[in-house]
Formats: C-alpha cells, sequence, structure tokens
C-alpha cells in the first residue's frame, strides 16, 4: 500500500500543476475575446481563428482542470443525502461511485477518444470556417483531459481505500462539501472577522 500511496501523491501532484497552468487560459481567454471585440469594433476585421481560439481555451480549461477539480474535492454531490451519513458510509458511497459510475464513464470515453483523435491527426484535419484552426489538438485535448481524470480515479480509488482501512488520515473530512446555508454563514463569519480584525465596519453598516 506505501508504493501505492506514493503513486497517488504523484499522480496528485501532476494533476494539480497541469490544473493550476491551465486555468491560466480563462485568463488568455479574456483577452483574446477584448482584442477581437476591439478590433471588429475599431476596424471592422474579424476572424473565425480568434473565435474558435477562445473555444480551444474554454475546451482547455474544461478538459485539464477535471481531474484538478476531483483531486481537491470539489466535484458535484448531492448534500442532502451525504450530509445526513456517517463517515464510513459516505466512504463507501465515494468507493462505490469511483468503481460504478466514474470509472465506466472514464473508459468508455477512453475508448471512444483516441481513434477519434487520431483519425483527426492523421488527416489533419481542419476547421470548415473560413480562416479556422486545426481540430485535432483541439480533440487531443479531449483524449488527455480524460487521460488525467482515469489517472485521478485510479490515485481517489487508493486514498478512500486506505483511509477506509486507517492507513491514511481524509484530508477533505473537515473541508467537505455543505449546504449554501452552511457555507453562507461561514463566509460572514470570515468576513466578520476580517472587519473586526481590520477595525473596519461589518459588512452592509451605513448602507440604507
Amino acid at each position: 500500500m506505501a508504493a501505492l500511496l506514493q503513486l497517488s501523491r504523484i499522480i496528485d501532484a501532476i494533476n494539480e500543476r497541469v490544473g493550476k497552468t491551465a486555468a491560466w487560459a480563462i485568463v488568455i481567454a479574456i483577452l483574446v475575446s477584448a482584442i477581437n471585440a476591439i478590433i471588429r469594433r475599431l476596424f471592422g476585421v474579424s476572424s473565425n481563428a480568434w473565435l474558435e481560439l477562445q473555444w480551444y481555451l474554454f475546451g482547455a480549461v474544461f478538459m485539464l482542470c477535471a481531474a484538478w477539480t476531483l483531486r481537491v474535492n470539489e466535484h458535484i454531490r448531492i448534500d442532502i443525502i451525504s450530509n445526513k451519513l456517517s463517515k464510513r458510509g459516505r466512504d463507501t458511497i465515494d468507493l462505490i461511485g469511483h468503481l460504478f459510475f466514474l470509472f465506466p464513464f472514464v473508459a468508455l470515453m477512453l475508448y471512444l477518444s483516441v481513434p477519434y483523435f487520431i483519425r483527426s491527426y492523421e488527416s489533419g484535419e481542419v476547421s470548415s470556417n473560413a480562416g479556422g484552426l486545426l481540430i485535432w489538438p483541439a480533440k487531443g485535448l479531449i483524449l488527455l483531459g480524460f487521460i488525467s481524470l482515469a489517472l485521478q480515479w485510479l490515485s481517489e480509488l487508493i486514498k478512500r481505500i486506505a483511509i477506509m482501512r486507517g492507513q491514511l488520515v481524509d484530508e477533505h473530512a473537515a473541508t467537505g462539501h455543505h449546504s449554501p446555508e452552511v457555507e453562507a454563514e461561514r463566509l460572514i463569519a470570515e468576513l466578520a472577522e476580517k472587519n473586526a480584525t481590520s477595525g473596519g465596519e461589518p459588512p452592509g453598516d451605513g448602507i440604507r
């Protein structure tokens, strides 16, 4: 198990680094969109390449940050059910979800993505829009995203088994998902504490 946990830590580090790097594509997409809008407004010139680049950047964020999202436990849960279960019950649901839902989905998408990307790459597929970009890099992002998600699935499975066996502390046990009401109370408490520390007025004071 020690060797598997070391593998898990390596996967976590790689996917976190990839996710944090890919997240900057949001900033680039905003800049591309703004520049494209300014040029179109001032000079009446537009380009399909600029528009497609925005889509590619969004796709990069969506696909390459998915594994990082799973790593930091920010994927969607049904809180109404999970918050009422014991720690053991939540761990069991996570294990079942990883084995019978996430794994089949990722395996199917990998099976479909490999030929999908290879055909596009071998044909040098280009956008059908005038002045458009190459298509195969975007399809490559789909494949790369599911490869990283498959690796993170393995990491999460290893960690969940180790946690259930008492060989690893669950780092998300105290910071898991909360209901909107609990999260709102936490944020208000944080704001109040910051205002008290800085000597400022509580949020909303002075507003009539």
